[in-house]
């Protein structure tokens, strides 16, 4: 089946058409980390997660590249804020952001290079930059960009040149020679932390860190270049005018972009005090809830964060595990194995399709109603159509938690369930007692009284199961 990929350069759906046969090199800003991951970068983490997951369970060759922008102002005043050195704060929130992506599954990519480890090759590029009077340094140690040398500016964010003002974290002030002009390199002030330069002692400004190691590892051109909603102007725009500049050859061939998050339908803002932090949402739902939750919708579209979609998820899980639940043993059938699946694949050709995560969830859908009537008089059948429902899952890393944990674990964990398990089953076993010597209403007791701790019980001709409402 052929991949197909929306361009933000384009503004379309192309066939992808990789640089080298069989290899995908693709790079997504990462965070800069000077506080707590939010549902934002969540939202983007998850996303090229499942992405990369895609593409190598079809075979392709990912080397995929994920920075960490660890030099920054915001990474300067925090540190000061705080009283503690830079390089202690980030590599706080480097650990923090690490066990964050553990925790929702998201794998480490092949390489995770920082900014401050690429210093030289982040020197050579605005040297290189300044010789070819595409930058020029001001008397202050700043060193800038001239946009106006760059005929094709604002050819990613689709905007005229001509009306565009300088981006974000970019002050304007008379020393530029356009508003429009964006820092490479900063001058140092007084007693700030500093690298050593032609210029002066300074940092490098922020989207030329981007530039410097994405070329760095994957090389002048590569073929995907990923991230947040907010990057495509005036940080991509910024990262194809240096890096084209620089090299005299195409930066990236697709360009990518995840949905924003908003709250409520609001604007996820820390003023409005709707503001969270990956952390602060798992301590009340169940990490997998969340990873469904992000790929409910297709990675492009905007998604609203809230209770009662966060509970929608929860169901839409429920109602995949419901029917694992009497398959527990049945392992995950190997993707070779599945070429002839119908299921399978509906559900490959909804992730080569710009990776539509949610069409691929509503195949599962269509396979769990499949597996639900097949299993009342085809056991077999049902664990074959059971094992292909797991291999879907475990290309989107869901579906891995044992059905019955899942059930009866907190999947809300939201202080409502304060019964133990073994607390649970005891209640059960009196129930089932009472039943036995027919009081009827003591079994109903018991059966209210584990609803109001968030407990259902579930009877059937195998007995009472139950699960955590």
């Amino acid at each position: 089946m052929t991949l197909h990929i929306y361009n933000t350069l384009t503004r379309e759906k192309e066939v992808f058409k990789p640089i080298e046969p069989g290899k995908i090199s693709m790079y997504v800003c990462g965070i800069t980390v000077y506080d707590y991951c939010h549902i934002g970068h969540a939202r983007v983490l998850v996303a090229f997660d499942v992405i990369t997951r895609f593409l190598r369970s079809q075979g392709w060759d990912v080397n995929y590249v994920r920075n960490i922008t660890d030099i920054d102002d915001k990474i300067l005043n925090r540190a000061d804020e705080n009283g503690e050195l830079y390089s202690d704060l980030t590599q706080r929130m480097i650990d923090a952001m690490h066990e964050d992506e553990q925790e929702l599954g998201v794998l480490p990519p092949n390489i995770e290079p920082r900014a401050t480890a690429h210093m030289d090759e982040i020197l050579t590029m605005v040297q290189i930059l300044v010789d070819n009077h595409y930058a020029y340094a001001t008397d202050n140690g700043d060193v800038y960009y001239r946009v106006s040398r760059f005929p094709e500016y604002g050819k990613l964010s689709h905007r005229n040149p001509d009306d565009l003002l300088a981006g974000a974290r970019v002050a304007v002030g008379d020393i530029k020679e356009d508003p429009r002009d964006f820092a490479l390199w900063k001058g140092a002030k007084s007693g700030e932390v500093s690298w050593e330069s032609p210029w002066g002692p300074g940092r490098p400004g922020w989207h030329i860190e981007c530039s410097a190691m994405s070329t760095c590892c994957l090389g002048d051109t590569f073929d995907i270049h990923g991230g947040g909603p907010d990057l495509p102007f005036p940080h991509h725009e910024n990262e194809i005018a240096q890096s084209e500049a620089a090299t005299g050859k195409k930066y990236v061939h697709y360009w990518m972009h995840a949905g924003a998050v908003r709250v409520d339908d609001e604007k996820m803002s820390k003023s409005l005090g709707n503001f969270f932090t990956i952390r602060e949402v798992l301590k009340k739902y169940h990490p997998e809830v969340v990873r469904y939750f992000l790929l409910s919708s297709h990675y492009r579209s905007p998604i609203s964060y809230s209770e009662d979609n966060l509970m929608e998820a929860k169901g839409g899980l429920e109602r995949f595990y419901t029917a694992l639940r009497p398959f527990a043993a049945v392992a995950a059938a190997p993707l070779a194995d599945l070429k002839g699946s119908e299921h399978y694949q509906r559900f490959v050709h909804a992730m080569n399709d710009d990776f539509n995560s949610r069409e691929a969830l509503a195949v599962m859908y269509d396979l769990v109603r499949e597996i639900n009537t097949v299993a009342k008089t085809d056991i077999k059948r049902a664990e074959g159509l059971v094992a292909e429902l797991k291999a879907m899952g475990a290309v989107l890393d869901i579906l891995g938690t044992d059905p019955e944990a899942f059930m009866q674990g907190s999947s809300l964990v939201d202080g409502t369930n304060n019964l133990e398990a073994e607390q649970i089953e005891a209640l059960i076993a009196d129930r089932v007692a009472a039943k036995k010597s027919r009081d009827f209403s003591r079994a109903d007791e018991i059966r209210e009284e584990l609803l109001s701790q968030g407990v259902v019980l579930e009877d059937s001709r195998e007995g009472t199961t139950w699960r955590r409402e």
